[in-house]
């Protein structure tokens, strides 16, 4: 009898531990699960926005008859003929950080200097203030779009920053013949330059 009793305390006490073990391991799986779909909620990103503005007509600088200047006379270009100004604005909520492109396309149409010939100059407006971003630099000499997966490929990379909150950044471009370039004798002088914004929101 005593034996009986023994075995059924046994297994009794088995079924009570195995039971208890359950619980535990659902238990911690359920906080596991509690914790994951938490974590998800609290580091969601929210998607972000770029937009270009501009009060030109056409979103681009032109030069047509120029002829060589000096990078200290073009950095100071003062007629709003010879400069393109706008703003960059981003929109965004949470932990987003946008990353954004200004770059550069050339007007094959309209353009019959080189690439080589021709100088640009970025600066950033702040209160009335100018400060420079993008040193004089030759087109030909800018980064290629090709290897930015966000920004279509054939154009010139100018400036690549980001937005880590909403707000809006202004810029002045100013473009010039380089001083070095020889001017040809027999034809007419241009070359076209478009603007283009490209936003990418990252983590």
């Amino acid at each position: 009898m005593s034996d009986s009793k023994n075995k059924s305390k046994s297994l009794l006490l088995t079924i009570v531990a195995i039971i208890i073990l359950l619980i535990a391991v659902l238990a911690v799986s359920y906080a596991a699960f509690y914790y994951s779909k938490n974590g998800e909620e609290i580091n969601r990103v929210s998607t972000g926005t770029i937009t270009m503005s501009y009060s030109e007509n056409n979103n681009g600088i032109y030069l047509t008859d120029a002829y060589p200047t000096t990078d200290a006379v073009g950095m100071a270009l003062s007629d709003n003929s010879q400069y393109f100004d706008f703003t960059v604005s981003a929109s965004m909520s949470g932990s987003t950080i946008v990353d954004y492109v200004i770059a550069g396309s050339k007007v094959t149409d309209s353009s019959t200097l080189p690439d080589e010939a021709v100088k640009v100059y970025l600066t950033s407006i702040s209160s009335n203030r100018e400060r420079e971003v993008v040193a004089p630099t030759k087109i030909s000499e800018l980064q290629s779009t090709n290897n930015i997966s966000y920004v279509p490929n054939g154009q010139y990379v100018i400036l690549q920053d980001n937005f880590r909150e909403t707000g809006s950044r202004s810029y002045r471009l100013r473009m010039w013949i380089a001083s070095d370039y020889v001017l040809p004798e027999t034809e007419s002088l241009s070359y076209a330059l478009r603007i283009n914004v490209y936003g990418n929101m990252s983590a």
